[in-house]
């Protein structure tokens, strides 16, 4: 599955647009990482247990977001986004989303067009 930041896909062609596809994880740090990044917060710096948590649910948000889109039909997904957001004093909601499309190799015609 193609995954890309931008709307179009340098030597592919969009066939079809399937439409909007997110992924949703919601995470948590235990009471034992909580305490630990809230030492770490006092002397400043990278807080290296929440840069974890956050890259690992950033990376599940993508698999669920191409699982979707897999099932919708979708070989690529275009224009990917993460937004995050803070739920209460120990989650954090992260959101991958973008558009479900098929897309097929432009050929030397299409190419010069």
């Amino acid at each position: 599955m193609l995954v890309v930041t931008t709307e179009r896909i340098p030597g592919y062609r969009v066939e079809r647009v399937l439409g909007q596809v997110f992924g949703v994880v919601v995470r948590s740090r235990g009471l034992a990482g909580n305490v630990v990044a809230g030492l770490r917060s006092i002397v400043g710096g990278e807080i290296k247990e929440y840069t974890e948590l956050l890259e690992d649910a950033r990376r599940s948000a993508i698999d669920r977001m191409v699982e979707n889109a897999h099932a919708m039909g979708a070989n690529a997904i275009v224009m990917m986004r993460f937004d995050s957001s803070e739920m209460g004093q120990t989650m954090s909601e992260i959101v991958a989303y973008g558009t479900a499309v098929v897309v097929r190799p432009e050929t030397a015609d299409e190419g010069s067009r």
